[in-house]
């Protein structure tokens, strides 16, 4: 994957003041203006979280219904400290149980998710249950995502002194050399491996690609590294170029990943538009005090919460 490009943007050298919005625009906003309705299980946001998104991306795919809730998770209202203590977001509300029941965390999220739609939609973004190694490289993904590549985009948004700046922007691009060479090598051992060569059909050609996601080339269904990356891949497209003039790396195979990811349905769905990720972010680009829990942990070098 050839090295990333750099770029200068005269209209992100000073802290505007700017503030993070509170309700979706573009197609997140009609996207939730279609799930205003009571349902079992109610969604409690926010527009620009990407852990948010992750989920939500989620539920889309796997037809599971859902209320869509949006609250300010830095007021952190008693209804969203009732399903998430901490008051972060995501968080999940079951609305049948007396009284309602709750989950949060995303990576938590998106497993229930997973198992629910397994017994009621019959939808997955995991590879099947009878490819238990394909199942396990796409969660090494994921682990990779979370240890690596999220941090790194914090670290790298939130860095203000040129060095420190340089050094991160070369981590954050280190960790998607890594999700590469993690994805490079799920397609190199299940789609293309010994398995592949006894494939008889486009059938089972198919079942042996599903869950691996739209990394491989000719795929239309998102796999759980996507819905699990993407929200930060999405910011690195937008944000990062604006804030710290960084340019995602540029390879066919990247690219055309990024393209179908992006233009997915699903995800597409979920997308504010760009002015709103321009404005809620530009607190982390200029490290204000307080700005939230996530960028506190990493000033302070401690995991994510």
């Amino acid at each position: 994957m050839p090295e990333s490009k750099k770029s200068t943007n005269p209209d992100s050298g000073s802290d505007s003041g700017r503030v993070y919005h509170t309700a979706c625009t573009g197609a997140a906003l009609a996207t939730a203006q279609a799930h205003e309705r009571e349902e079992d299980i109610t969604l409690f946001g926010s527009c620009f979280c990407p852990f948010v998104q992750r989920v939500w991306v989620a539920f889309e795919v796997l037809g599971v219904p859902y209320k869509v809730y949006e609250v300010d998770p830095y007021k952190k209202p008693k209804e969203l400290l009732e399903v998430s203590p901490k008051g972060l977001v995501p968080g999940l509300r079951f609305n049948r149980y007396h009284p309602p029941r709750s989950l949060n965390e995303s990576s938590v999220i998106l497993e229930f998710l997973e198992d629910l739609a397994a017994t009621t939609t019959k939808r997955s973004i995991l590879p099947p249950v009878t490819n238990p190694y394909a199942r396990g490289l796409v969660r090494l993904q994921a682990d990779h995502v979370n240890r690596s590549l999220v941090p790194a985009f914090y670290r790298y948004l939130q860095a203000q002194d040129e060095g420190k700046q340089i050094e991160a922007g070369r981590e954050f691009h280190a960790s998607l050399e890594g999700l590469v060479k993690l994805l490079e090598r799920a397609e190199r051992e299940i789609a293309l491996g010994p398995d592949a060569a006894g494939v008889s059909g486009e059938g089972e050609t198919r079942m042996l690609r599903k869950g691996l996601g739209l990394w491989v080339p000719g795929e239309t269904e998102l796999g759980w590294v996507d819905v699990v990356a993407g929200p930060w891949l999405f910011r690195a497209k937008v944000v990062l170029p604006h804030y710290r003039g960084f340019r995602l790396p540029e390879g066919e195979r990247f690219n055309a990943w990024l393209t179908r990811l992006f233009e997915h349905p699903a995800f597409k769905a979920t997308c504010s538009t760009e002015q709103l990720y321009l404005d809620s972010y530009e607190r982390y680009a200029f490290n204000r005090p307080n700005t939230s829990m996530v960028a506190t942990a990493i000033n302070e070098g401690r995991a994510l919460p």
